[in-house]
């Protein structure tokens, strides 16, 4: 194995990105390069001067969450409950400087657990490494330090790419934005996928990643309404994954007077496994709620008439709602806020504003969910 201690002063300087990488890949280096300038970090793991993944830890699993989102439209099962899952699973980690990318570990996980194929999560690799070799590209100030493989976490290989074609790709990209600032760019095609040796100590369905194309993204997000089913995948040879159970489809109801609210929850939730129910009158929501038979509820906290707090407690009178998670949405976060809502019997807490990623969190991590399914 060829190794270079590799490293710049503790303060930041003056570096060229493209020289250091070029040095890298010449050299034939492996273990993991890390880069770092103001609050960005990235790391690049390396084999005998060739790709293994890039990762740059600033919004990594936003990254992540964007591409699979993309993917999920072309492989069904990619859906809420499983980017979700990766994000409960991984994100949360913090990683020491000879750990693993969290974000590389989710992308194996879905790997090992036949939610990807080889070459789905190949082309996942390459898309990712694309977009944080970009980025660094645009460094010009920094510190890094290439540290051994031998003083590294062990990795598995989902695929090495060519380090030289991908820099390439990516500055020639990155100077015809600079120079053609509104100009639509063509995504340039993929670098050789190279075929890896599975590790012993994983058991994968192919033994081998075969070279492989972008994944394109349709040009527009669908309409707020109903989700039709996932289409089947086309212009692909490779044999599916194995099949899996069709995933539960979880129905939630949302009560709330503000219809701006309900449609934004609406717009976060509404995904494949998701059945939406929308509420507006608190008066009348009690026996709303009963027949809709939910796995979950959503309950505004200030509504007139009938709170969040009082609707909560009628709800677990009813022998139906003793078990059923019932989360608060509210502005309001202060302890006797949160003290209130548990005394009512709430299962949960949400505060406004909140993301897509924090509601889908919350509301995962109170549905059945089958986890181990997915493990």
């Amino acid at each position: 194995m060829n190794s270079l201690h590799l490293s710049s002063e503790s303060s930041f300087l003056r570096f060229n990105p493209l020289t250091l990488l070029a040095q890298i890949a010449g050299q034939k280096n492996s273990g993991c390069l890390m880069v770092y300038s103001g609050s960005q970090a990235w790391k690049l793991y390396l084999e005998d001067g060739e790709l293994v993944y890039a990762s740059a830890a600033q919004q990594a699993f936003d990254r992540l969450e964007h591409h699979l989102r993309q993917m999920g439209r072309s492989i069904p099962t990619l859906v809420s409950a499983v980017r979700v899952q990766v994000r409960l699973l991984f994100e949360p980690r913090q990683a020491t400087p000879s750990a693993l990318s969290p974000d590389y570990q989710a992308v194996q996980w879905l790997l090992e657990q036949q939610y990807l194929t080889p070459s789905q999560a190949a082309s996942l690799v390459e898309s990712l490494a694309r977009e944080s070799i970009t980025s660094l590209l645009s460094t010009t100030t920094g510190s890094y330090d290439l540290i051994d493989r031998s003083e590294f976490e062990d990795w598995f290989t989902i695929c090495r790419l060519d380090l030289r074609e991908i820099v390439r790709s990516c500055e020639s990209e990155r100077e015809c934005r600079a120079s053609s600032p509104r100009m639509e760019l063509v995504e340039p095609q993929s670098s050789p996928v190279i075929p890896f040796a599975p590790s012993p100590a994983i058991a994968l369905a192919s033994p081998t990643v075969l070279p492989t194309a972008f994944l394109k993204a349709p040009a527009a997000e669908p309409l707020l309404g109903e989700v039709a089913p996932f289409g089947q995948a086309g212009g692909t040879t490779e044999a599916p994954a194995p099949a899996r159970p069709a995933p539960r489809r979880y129905r939630v109801v949302c009560v709330d007077d503000s219809p701006s609210i309900l449609k934004l929850i609406h717009s976060y939730l509404e995904e494949d496994d998701f059945s939406v129910f929308m509420i507006n009158d608190p008066v009348r929501a009690l026996m709303q709620v009963v027949r809709c038979k939910p796995d979950l509820v959503l309950l505004d906290v200030e509504m007139p008439n009938l709170d969040g707090y009082e609707l909560c407690s009628l709800l677990r009178r009813h022998p139906a709602f003793k078990s059923v998670p019932i989360l608060m949405v509210t502005g309001n976060t202060g302890f006797l806020d949160r003290a209130r809502a548990k005394l009512v019997g709430s299962s949960g807490y949400l505060t406004k504003p909140f993301s897509r990623s924090e509601l889908l969190k919350i509301v995962f991590r109170n549905l059945p969910v089958e986890r181990d399914r997915h493990r």
